[in-house]
C-alpha cells in the first residue's frame, strides 16, 4: 500500500511562503507523476503543480510565477514552494502520486491545511 506522506503545511500572513513536502514510501522514479493539488470549502479539487518522472512541470494558471514544483531524488520527496501567498490559495492541499499501467492508479496523501490570513 503506498502512502504519501506531507508536510509544511500552516498559517501565514498574505505575500509569505510555506514550503510543502510529500514523501511516498515508494520511490519517486516509480510514478508516472508527482504533484499537489488543493481543495478550499465548498469547492472541488483543483491541480495545483505536477512534475513527472522525466521531470516535466505543469501549473494551474493561477499559481504560475508564485509556486515551483521540485524534487530530491536522494530525499525521495517531492516539494511546493509557495511564494506570495494570496488567501485564496489557502485550502487543503493533497500530494498525489500515479502510475499508469492497464489503468491509471491513484495514490493521495492525507492533505495538511493551508491559511492564509490576509
Amino acid at each position: 500500500q503506498v502512502q504519501l506522506v506531507e508536510s509544511g503545511g500552516g498559517l501565514v500572513q498574505a505575500g509569505g511562503s510555506l514550503r510543502l513536502s510529500c514523501a511516498p514510501s515508494e520511490r519517486i522514479a516509480s510514478f508516472n507523476s508527482v504533484g499537489w493539488y488543493r481543495q478550499a470549502p465548498g469547492k472541488q479539487r483543483e491541480l495545483v503543480a505536477t512534475i513527472t518522472v522525466i521531470g516535466s512541470t505543469n501549473y494551474a494558471d493561477s499559481v504560475k510565477g508564485r509556486f515551483t514544483i521540485s524534487r530530491d531524488n536522494a530525499k525521495n520527496t517531492v516539494y511546493l514552494q509557495m511564494n506570495s501567498l494570496k488567501p485564496e490559495d489557502a485550502a487543503v492541499y493533497y500530494c498525489n502520486a500515479y502510475r499508469l499501467n492497464r489503468r491509471r492508479q491513484d495514490y493521495w496523501g492525507q492533505g495538511t491545511q493551508v491559511t492564509v490570513s490576509s
